[in-house]
């Protein structure tokens, strides 16, 4: 079910999208999680739209947000046994992200871009809380456990824009979302590249010859 939202929420300065999932979205629950994600709005003023899932599965309540920057999306969830308490999971970690989005920048723009060493085939993930690894692995698992009982059938196709990025801005794109790969023109060379995500959770760089 799908929330439809008054003009004062929409007049938030971007889109917001509540989606509930074999359960009843509540007033209740679309408050608290504007609410909660009112804290965003402090960290980066530049949002275009969120996008959020409550769903119930037995008895793992998860809360997936998918947020949309002007040049970098972030998707983050939580799982529990409370809805509430998902939401709550799911905002930290979007705050988390984000703070260390912003840092990885500052951090890349005293950076010169020369210092990137195309030699290095497999780049180290940076550290992630423990718990933070576990809940994201269930929920893969859980959608493994979906899908491979149906044939797999190409179901729609999708164009994306051939980005000119250095090394660390593909990889800042890589964690920011959860996609299994990035195709994109490296600004060092000008050659199409491809950076992927490892089961061992490192990252993975393809150079075509």
């Amino acid at each position: 079910m799908v929330m439809k939202f008054t003009q004062e929420e929409e007049a938030l300065g971007y889109r917001f999208n509540l989606v509930g999932r074999h359960l009843l979205v509540t007033q209740v629950m679309k408050d608290y999680a504007l609410k909660k994600l009112s804290k965003i709005e402090r960290l980066s003023p530049h949002i275009i739209d969120v996008y959020v899932t409550l769903d119930i599965q037995k008895l793992d309540h998860s809360c997936v947000i998918v947020l949309n920057l002007s040049h970098y999306k972030i998707k983050v969830a939580g799982v529990s046994t409370d809805m509430y308490a998902s939401i709550d999971m799911a905002v930290d970690k979007l705050q988390s992200k984000i703070r260390r989005w912003k840092k990885k920048m500052q951090d890349h723009n005293k950076q010169s871009r020369s210092s990137v060493d195309m030699q290095i085939a497999v780049l180290q993930a940076p550290f992630d809380p423990l718990n933070e690894i576990n809940e994201e692995i269930e929920i893969l698992n859980n959608q493994i456990l979906e899908e491979q009982y149906r044939p797999h059938k190409i179901i729609g196709n999708e164009t994306r824009p051939l980005k000119v990025l250095t090394t660390d801005e593909a990889i800042m794109k890589m964690e920011l979302s959860d996609d299994q790969f990035l195709l994109f023109k490296s600004e060092e060379d000008l050659r199409l590249k491809v950076i992927y995500r490892r089961n061992d959770g490192n990252y993975g760089l393809i150079c075509p010859e």
